[in-house]
């Protein structure tokens, strides 16, 4: 299967590390030409060198900014303001017993992992729907599905952003513009790794840690291991290209069989 992203140009929202990250490789190796973003113009100048690097292309935009207010949201458009593949993968978590969560750890996970997607949508898929092609693809949890009792906020705001897409899908329909949700499963980033370390015993090596994580609070997974970022992109990857034309709306899982669901 040849997946050939030559003459698109792709926005991923946080990603400097990461699944993003391994995203905006995985589109430039593709052949897309990818803006990079972060809050920091230094943190996005570090991970461009990094991805020039790892994929031997210089194919790639700096576009930092602030998603979640709308002077940032307005500088990233600045930068890119021709896009073709959307990917919304800023994202915050962190696990709080549920009834210590504040409102404000509520509005900030909302702002965050629902809002600044929908403020990133509302801008580029117009152009889309105007050319007849567009990829919009939202990156949600598998939290989303199995709400995780240390981290209630994070569960619920992704379980909206499947709402968000498949509301953006019926609004893109017949369009030739698709939008959908990956469901990632428990993916080893450096976030992860320390919450992993805010769940099980700080002083043991990091497989050790990992084993135990996923016994003791990811047993459902069919994979037994956390998942790399890379394979969350190659799903990406599949998914911003010609030959998805026929998947919209959906909630496309890469979770490690997380979800104990015989359905996407």
């Amino acid at each position: 299967m040849l997946i050939d992203l030559t003459g698109k140009t792709a926005l991923v929202t946080g990603s400097t590390q990461g699944i993003g990250f391994a995203i905006a490789a995985g589109l430039a190796s593709a052949g897309a030409r990818v803006a990079v973003n972060g809050r920091r113009r230094q943190s996005v100048d570090d991970a461009i060198g990094e991805l020039r690097q790892e994929t031997d292309r210089d194919a790639f935009i700096a576009a930092p900014g602030d998603i979640t207010t709308d002077d940032g949201a307005r500088q990233v458009t600045d930068a890119a303001p021709d896009v073709a593949i959307l990917v919304n993968n800023l994202g915050i978590f962190g696990a709080a017993p549920a009834l210590e969560i504040s409102d404000e750890a509520w509005r900030q996970y909302f702002d965050v992992n629902v809002l600044s997607a929908v403020r990133m949508i509302r801008t580029y898929l117009p152009a889309m729907k105007d050319r007849s092609w567009g990829r919009i693809l939202n990156i949600a949890s598998d939290s989303a599905v199995v709400t995780p009792v240390e981290m209630v906020h994070y569960g619920v705001s992704k379980t909206a952003l499947l709402a968000v897409t498949r509301g953006f899908a019926k609004d893109a329909a017949g369009t030739g513009v698709t939008v959908n949700s990956i469901v990632a499963g428990p993916t080893r980033t450096g976030g992860v790794e320390e919450f992993v370390y805010e769940l099980v015993d700080p002083g043991l090596p990091w497989d050790e840690a990992q084993r135990e994580f996923m016994v003791k609070h990811r047993p459902q997974s069919l994979l037994q291991r956390l998942i790399e970022p890379e394979e969350i992109a190659n799903m990406a990857v599949y998914l911003s290209s010609a030959l998805a034309s026929a998947t919209t709306g959906g909630a496309l899982r890469a979770d490690g069989g997380y979800v104990d669901s015989i359905l996407p």
